[in-house]
């Protein structure tokens, strides 16, 4: 969040950042962010609401169900993503620098595994 904000992405807050964070490549349904989330349908909704009006994601009709809408990434989305990935990977270098390379590999192993029992539905539904 700090590096949004340093980036000028004041107006997105940690639990639009959590339900933007699970929008999968070619799109998302509001019951899948739920539940990846682990917030209510009208949570989701409402924190894609203010997303979308925000600019960071848009509504598309699914090409699998008329009835449907995806949710995607719209470009600020993409641009405010994009700023993310320094700090996580500076984020990422101090720890590697902490506890060492090996120690790191280990770590991610390891919370690769607890993910599979605390978010079971992203281990099984993402690439």
């Amino acid at each position: 969040m700090e590096g949004l904000a340093r980036a000028g992405y004041t107006d997105m807050t940690v639990a639009q950042a959590r339900i933007a964070a699970q929008i999968e490549r070619g799109g998302s349904r509001i019951t899948r962010l739920a539940a990846a989330a682990q917030v209510t349908k009208q949570t989701a909704g409402f924190l894609v609401k203010q997303l979308e009006q925000a600019g960071y994601v848009e509504r598309v009709p699914d090409p699998t169900d008329g009835r449907a809408q995806l949710v995607k990434v719209a470009a600020r989305g993409h641009a405010a993503r994009a700023e993310v990935v320094p700090a996580l990977e500076e984020v990422e270098a101090q720890w590697t620098a902490h506890i060492g390379p090996e120690r790191m590999a280990q770590l991610r192993e390891t919370l690769k595994m607890l993910r599979e029992i605390t978010d079971p539905f992203l281990e099984n539904h993402t690439s």
